[in-house]
């Protein structure tokens, strides 16, 4: 009996472990200091996670200080949605958070705020933030009840589209406003800089760029206001997030993170060129593919595509049959196929569903002709159902 091969194309999901990370993680195993003793076994792995704090903030321009590790970018945004913050001692008040229409769920559940404190600005047809809702937000914002604060994507999960993060910035600090950036799926595959962008904050996860699991990052552009604790205990972190550190995830966060920056534009080339390809030999073969985010700027990788009569779910199980692994949508919601609410908020019928391929690292060209001929299959399937209808 024939056993078919694989083939990975979901690393917008979730990218598998870099051999560099696993074999850091599995050292850092060894190491049994506890990184807040001051003997010699706690200072050798405290220098090993300030060694990755440094790698961690060289992936976004940002000061080795100014990151605080998280148990994943969920924890990080429900760490910095919040109403109540500090400056320096004294308490600083959120009053509203202004969210994207495509936002990630971490995101878009607003945190800390309660749900009335939330609202969602829309964006344009082409998957971009409408920059003008945005500013008739502000103009609107009553800044005698507190500040606001506006969450952005740089890179939206689904689409792949860059969003115009340091224009909203221009307009959020022009209303004494935070702006705090979903740089997930950004990381590693377009420059980011925490100045350039304008971001008071940054959010950042490691499994996406090949590093452990349940690990991420807060980072901010300054010191001098930080959101209240979510987690209390020991102090840790500088008492913005207490517990004893996840010292080998932290470490192998931090090799991934020197692993994203090499030969990263090199690879951004190579990547597009396999995209393309796949993109071309889809319209081909399905003139009516939608190709969503196709007229927009996009990162290297991702493609996410409306064959028009398919399912996402029917398209998703006929790809797996094919030995083919991408997701319907975004993998945020244990599994579940639902409506894409990025479809919505561009202004398309949500029920049309949509598959996203991702691509990554290991992804060659051997990968794209199986998913082309696997798409082929699929559509041609979908064209003799129509004729039988």
């Amino acid at each position: 009996m024939s056993t078919i091969t694989r083939t990975y194309l979901d690393w917008n999901a979730t990218a598998p472990l870099l051999p560099a990370v696993r074999d850091a993680f599995v050292l850092a195993l060894d190491l049994s200091g506890n990184p807040s003793s001051v003997h010699k076994e706690g200072r050798a792995i405290r220098a090993a996670v300030e060694a990755a704090r440094r790698d961690v903030a060289a992936l976004v321009g940002a000061q080795a200080s100014h990151v605080v590790f998280t148990s994943g970018a969920t924890e990080a945004a429900n760490l910095v949605l919040s109403p109540s913050f500090k400056m320096g001692r004294s308490a600083l008040s959120v009053s509203h958070l202004y969210v994207s229409a495509i936002e990630h769920p971490a995101i878009r559940e607003g945190g800390r705020f309660d749900k009335a404190d939330v609202s969602e600005i829309a964006v344009t047809a082409a998957g971009m933030l409408d920059l003008a809702a945005l500013e008739a937000a502000l103009a609107s914002h009553d800044a005698a009840k507190g500040l606001p604060m506006v969450a952005l994507m740089l890179v939206n999960n689904e689409t792949g589209i860059v969003q115009p993060v340091a224009e909203a910035a221009r307009l959020v600090h022009a209303a004494g406003g935070l702006l705090v950036v979903d740089a997930v799926q950004a990381v590693g595959r377009i420059a980011v800089d925490i100045e350039t962008l304008g971001a008071d904050f940054l959010i950042v996860s490691s499994h996406k760029i090949g590093g452990p699991k349940g690990m991420g990052a807060l980072i901010s552009r300054g010191e001098v206001m930080m959101p209240k604790p979510l987690i209390h205990g020991g102090g840790q972190e500088k008492g913005h997030r207490s517990g004893t550190e996840n010292t080998s995830a932290i470490i192998g966060f931090g090799t991934a993170a020197v692993e994203a920056l090499k030969n990263r534009d090199a690879e951004a080339q190579r990547l597009s060129v396999l995209r393309d390809t796949l993109e071309n030999a889809m319209r081909a073969m399905a003139p009516d593919v939608i190709i969503h985010g196709a007229d927009a700027a996009r990162v290297c990788n991702t493609t996410f595509f409306t064959l028009p009569g398919l399912k996402s779910e029917t398209g998703q199980i006929a790809f797996d049959i094919e030995g083919i692994a991408l997701s319907a949508g975004a993998a945020c919601s244990s599994g579940k196929v639902g409506e894409s609410h990025v479809l919505t908020a561009m202004g398309h019928d949500p029920k049309l569903g949509a598959l996203r391929i991702s691509l990554g690292a290991a992804t060659n060209e051997a990968d794209i002709d199986k998913a082309i001929a696997a798409f082929a299959k699929i559509a041609g399937r979908r064209k003799l159902a129509v004729q039988a209808a």
